[in-house]
């Protein structure tokens, strides 16, 4: 039996840049079989190599998830040689993403332009803090920025306490997501009607933005500035988090008025339901913080697993505050294989977070994780650019590879 294609199988992908919001891009590609060849400075490589907090043997366990399924080169693009080589290796390639300060692929006779030249059929993922176009656009803009001017900054935390971070790398993984289904439509328009690439320009506030509902016209059309509301939803009720016995958090979504009716019932509230301060959406609503307490007082006197046994037997929404821990020994996770292991030669097994969506019939799949720096020098520059070994030799001792 013939091992099934992946679906982006033949798609290839070089990766230019650093850090998070390129990489990204490139590891979504990758994860549905495109060839991604990540190109990294010689000697010290993408600086998520070292990023995170939890390292073993020296390894950070940032880099091989966000590096996985790729094919890693070192390639000076400050060299003229090493431009040289990046437009031979980009000549082969269907999609090139780069996350530089715009401007800097031009400064290296890498613009889109001067590469379409040689590859029509180009399409360019270019994400930026700001976008490659606008009175911002040159200025340095990492994720945390883009999280701030698009707004996600403002209307999360505590509204008595400054706007906090949200505690993963949000913008640089939501331009990313843009990026990578940018490159999807480019490319379907290429191959279904008339072969010619194109750039797609993503900056990080706009992915942002795009996320923050409608927030826009209620402003523009009724003066309301969404804020900061914490843990609640205003105006709807019952929905929030709530302490348990054993130290845990739960939530508990039970706004609906059906739902909010099984809910009174199965924590011993059965009257809750004909009791005008919470019968309707609107009285809870308005009664929020009494009904809130009311729901602690019982999810106080239950261990989670008891109080999600209640919730799931009557029918509410209701689930953990997950750590990982908890994903690591979760069945839903366990069913759906939502956790899957890698094989690094070094570190050994390192179990991560599997292939988002998932494809009935042609499912991605992590087949590695990040790989060694430089790790497929010989392959690219051999086989695929037909460089000598003497060649080779050359550019490494010239500082090019």
């Amino acid at each position: 039996m013939t091992e099934a294609r992946l679906p982006l199988d033949g798609i290839r992908v070089i990766e230019m840049g650093s850090l998070l919001a390129g990489p990204f891009c490139g590891q979504l590609l990758a994860d549905f079989g495109a060839e991604v060849i990540k190109v990294e400075p010689p000697g010290s490589g993408d600086p998520m190599r070292v990023w995170g907090r939890h390292r073993k043997n020296g390894r950070s366990l940032w880099w091989p998830v966000i590096g996985r399924n790729k094919k890693s080169i070192t390639l000076n693009l400050r060299e003229p040689e090493g431009q040289e080589l990046a437009r031979r290796l980009i000549n082969t390639a269907d999609v090139l993403v780069e996350n530089f300060r715009p401007g800097t692929m031009e400064r290296w006779g890498l613009g889109y332009e001067e590469l379409r030249a040689s590859n029509p059929g180009l399409v360019m993922v270019r994400v930026s803090g700001f976008g490659q176009t606008g009175p911002y656009s040159e200025r340095a803009g990492f994720g945390a920025i883009g999280e701030a001017m698009g707004g996600i900054r403002h209307v999360t935390g505590y509204p008595d306490l400054p706007p906090p971070r949200v505690g993963i790398s949000l913008g640089d993984s939501l331009a990313a997501t843009f990026g990578a289904l940018g490159a999807l439509v480019a490319l379907h328009h290429r191959n279904a009607h008339g072969g010619r690439g194109q750039v797609v320009d993503i900056g990080i506030y706009e992915a942002v933005l795009a996320f923050m509902e409608s927030t826009i016209p209620e402003y523009a059309l009724t003066g309301y500035v969404r804020g900061r509301t914490g843990s609640i939803l205003p105006g709807v009720a019952p929905s929030n988090i709530y302490p348990t016995r054993d130290g845990t958090y739960m939530l508990i979504a039970g706004n609906i008025d059906t739902v909010f009716r099984r809910l009174a019932a199965a924590i011993g509230h059965p009257e809750w339901a004909d009791d005008p301060r919470f019968a309707t959406h609107q009285a809870r609503g308005e009664h929020m913080e009494e009904l809130d307490r009311a729901i602690t007082d019982w999810t106080r006197e239950h261990d989670i697993e008891e109080a999600l046994h209640v919730m799931a037997e009557a029918g509410v929404p209701a689930g953990k505050v997950y750590t990982a821990k908890d994903m690591l020994s979760d069945t839903q996770y366990a069913a759906r294989e939502n956790i899957v292991i890698a094989h690094d030669p070094e570190i050994g097994e390192i179990p991560m977070q599997n292939v988002v969506p998932r494809l009935t019939e042609t499912p991605g799949a992590v087949r590695w994780p990040g790989p060694a720096l430089g790790q497929h020098n010989a392959e690219v520059y051999g086989t695929l650019l037909g460089l000598s070994s003497d060649e080779q030799a050359r550019l490494r001792e010239r500082g090019v590879i």
